[in-house]
Parts: C-alpha cells; structure tokens; sequence
C-alpha cells in the first residue's frame, strides 16, 4: 500500500480526534465568548479515567461512555459555581482562572497518578490489523475514524436540528436575543461547556489506546485545539471539523516527508490561512 495514501488516512483519524477537541473549544467561544485554557485539561482527564476504569476491571467500552458523562458534570459544576462569574470580565480573567484550573488538574493527576505517562491498550476486539488486499491497517485506528464520523454527525443534528442548537447559533450571535426568547440564557451556557468538556474527554479516551496517557498531554492538546479553530473559524462547527482535518493530514504527511517540522508545519498553515482568511475557513467576519 502506498506510504502517502496510508499517512493521509493516519490523518484523517488524528484529525477527527482534533475535531473532538477543537469543536467544543470552538462552541464555548461563540457562545460565551469565554476563553478556556483549562480545554486540554479535561482531554487528558479523559485518557486518565479510561486508563483507571481498566485498573477497576470495567473495560474500555465502560470508560468510552462513562469519562464524559463524569468530566461532564465536573465542568457543569465548575462552571456553575466558578467561572460563570468572570464572563463579564476582560478575556485576561478567563486566562487566568482556566489556567489555573488547567494547572490545578494537571498536578492531581501528577500526586494521583504519577508523573510518568502509562499505557492503555485497545480492547480485545480492536487488535490486530485489517487486511484487504494490499491494505494493511490497525483495527482500532479504522475504528476511531468510524466512531468519530458517527459522533460528528450526530453533533452536527445536535446543533443544527434541534431547538437547543437553534439557541446556540442564535446564541453565538446575540445572548440578549436568545433571552428574549424566553431561553434561560445560563442554563444553555451550562449545557454548552459541559458538552464540550464531554467530546475532549471522549477524544482522550479514544487517544489513550494511541499514544497512552501522560500528565502534560493537556497542555500539548491544547496548543493543536487553538491551531484547529483559528483555522476553522471561531464559534464553526463545519469549519472546526474542515480545521482538524486538515491538521490532521498536514501533520501526518510531513511526519513523513520532514519528520522534524511536522510540528512546525502546523503553523505553517495556520499562517498561510490566516494570510488568505484572517477569521478562518469558515468563520464570520
């Protein structure tokens, strides 16, 4: 199989990982115009819980479903009672409390579980590779990119078909709209940051199996979430999964063409997107 068709499918599975990541960032923002450097923090959260639910004996299947509901409600009750009250300030008071945050969660999990990354095998039925031909591919990476694909969709109905995505797009545009609408205003805003604390912390349980679990993944999450939705636009659905796909793919071909500025080439097309479309892709000017 072609080394170029096999790394741009490589990059069409961190890509979606990336869209998981970067669409609740990017949701949060257009809402609440709320920056949340803590975003990453819930990610590594979630490769943290699915290393842990093994340990308890539950299997990956458990912690697929139950790390979001529970850093869900974490980030429900974090914002209930802390960050609800620095919307209103300038955006270096959200840079402050999150960071915090992020670095508060950080050393729990350094004190709870060690300053060294650990494993996190996939599940049984996942090993092993598929082979079709001349395809040779590992049967849990086809099936991130499956489950992804599935749960993009069913984010996207989420936030285009249904009434609470109707207050969110109206939301992202005027929060005083949408309370004149009779739509607890607070209460979305709740929903919302939950929501994308929930996709992070499934992005970090789908990660776990790939690259194991260590307590400053969050930080490096972090810095690729922010790549993806200045490139896709602030507050875009579409232009956070058109973001982190082609992250995705640019950093898994030059992985292979210049193992040493992969990296590098990330902001390189940040740059060059800024340069053509300084709001992103998709994004609103």
């Amino acid at each position: 199989m072609n080394v170029y068709l096999l790394q741009v499918i490589n990059g069409v599975g961190i890509g979606m990982l990336y869209f998981l990541l970067a669409v609740g960032l990017s949701i949060v923002f257009g809402l609440l115009r709320f920056v949340n450097f803590a975003h990453g923090a819930f990610y590594a959260l979630g490769a943290y819980l699915c290393f842990q639910a093994l340990q308890f004996g539950l299997d990956f299947w458990a912690a697929l479903i139950l790390a979001p509901i529970i850093i869900g409600a974490l980030a429900w009750l974090t914002e209930k009672v802390m960050l609800r009250y620095v919307y209103a300030q300038p955006h270096e008071f959200h840079i402050l409390i999150t960071v915090g945050l992020a670095l508060a969660v950080q050393e729990l999990i350094i004190v709870g579980w060690g300053p060294l990354g650990v494993d996190v095998p996939p599940p049984d039925v996942l090993q092993g590779v598929v082979m079709w031909g001349d395809f040779v591919y590992p049967k849990y990476r086809l099936f991130v990119i499956g489950f992804t694909a599935l749960l993009a969709v069913a984010l996207w109905w989420l936030l285009e078909g249904t009434r609470i995505g109707s207050a969110v797009r109206a939301g992202s545009e005027s929060t005083e709209m949408v309370s004149l609408l009779g739509i607890n205003v607070f209460r979305l805003f709740s929903l919302m940051f939950a929501l994308g604390a929930g996709t992070a912390a499934i992005a970090g349980v789908l990660a776990a199996p790939i690259r194991g679990a260590e307590p400053f993944m969050g930080v490096e999450a972090l810095g690729v979430a922010f790549i993806v939705v200045v490139i896709g636009g602030m507050g875009s659905f579409t232009g956070a999964l058109v973001g982190g796909l082609l992250v995705g793919i640019v950093q898994s071909l030059m992985s292979t063409l210049w193992p040493e500025g992969a990296r590098l080439m990330i902001y390189v097309a940040m740059a060059a997107v800024l340069l053509l479309r300084p709001h992103g892709l998709l994004g609103r000017g």
